[in-house]
């Protein structure tokens, strides 16, 4: 019997495996053992380099499932709260249409400060609060003149979405072989003082711009379609509609854990935005 961890399946004797890679040097430390899991299951990211970063989270379930028994950490885990500070505080109201604001600037998170800021403004001021992006990811903060406006973020799709993957109409091995081309919009803030007619929908249309070029440049290979989740009644997503975005359905509220037939989580509406007209056709190849 296999079992399925971050979004690969492990059958009994590469588990098997594993465990040999544990016992044959109880010295080694996670980090190495996810390398070599990597190495000997040759599982790689798209641009060739190890997924030593999903092994690891994939390793850290097998041994809480009982599956294999890993070595003890050799270091403490970090602190993963964000603590706010007066870089998130409030600020005074803005108030001017999306034209009026003069050229956006978009910031890609790259260095500590960005990161600290973009998390606790997230944390702060966004219904979800801060975690930690899955997967694949770029984060941006935007500004008007010097003043930040709004904080997005980029990662991972949906692993299984029935309205998603019946657009698109593609099979199970082509959905493991093309997902990470699907980027999910998983964040989307304009700060609560900032009150800027049509400027949500700007924001949506210059990442659409901005997005693939920067994933090019980071991870080797353009995303082609966008998707992100409404929640509702909370939102009634009028600015991705206003950006040509296309909803799709709803999801059926079960998480990427729940039980079938049992809503574990909010129902959202399924958005998406095609990055290239011909996405179908890459994606069902």
């Amino acid at each position: 019997m296999s079992h399925r961890y971050c979004g690969r399946d492990f059958q009994p004797e590469e588990i098997a495996l594993i465990r040999a890679l544990i016992a044959e040097d109880p010295t080694r430390r996670r980090a190495a053992l996810s390398r070599l899991t990597c190495q000997a299951l040759a599982w790689h990211t798209v641009n060739g380099g190890l997924k030593d970063m999903s092994a690891r989270v994939a390793m850290l379930r097998m041994h809480n499932d009982g599956l294999i028994t890993l070595p003890p950490p050799r270091n403490r885990r970090p602190d993963a709260r964000v603590r706010l500070s007066a870089l998130s505080d409030p600020q005074p109201r803005l108030e001017r249409p999306a034209s009026a604001l003069g050229p956006l600037t978009w910031s890609r998170v790259q260095h500590k400060a960005q990161s600290r800021l973009w998390n606790e403004l997230i944390e702060r001021y966004h219904y979800l609060g801060h975690t930690l992006l899955p997967g694949a990811q770029l984060r941006y903060l935007v500004y008007a003149a010097e003043q930040p406006v709004a904080a997005l973020g980029f990662g991972a799709a949906a692993w299984m979405c029935a309205p998603r993957d019946r657009d698109i109409g593609w099979s199970h091995a082509q959905r493991e072989r093309h997902l990470h081309r699907v980027v999910n919009n998983a964040r989307f803030l304009i700060l609560p003082w900032v009150h800027s007619k049509n400027l949500a929908s700007m924001l949506l249309a210059q990442a659409a711009r901005i997005l693939p070029e920067d994933w090019l440049a980071v991870y080797g290979y353009r995303p082609l379609l966008l998707e992100t989740f409404v929640e509702t009644p909370r939102f009634r997503g009028t600015c991705y509609k206003a950006a040509n975005w296309t909803c799709l359905g709803q999801t059926k509220g079960r998480g990427k854990l729940g039980q079938a037939g049992k809503q574990s989580e909010p129902i959202k509406d399924i958005w998406i935005y095609p990055l290239d007209r011909r996405f179908r056709e890459v994606l069902t190849r």
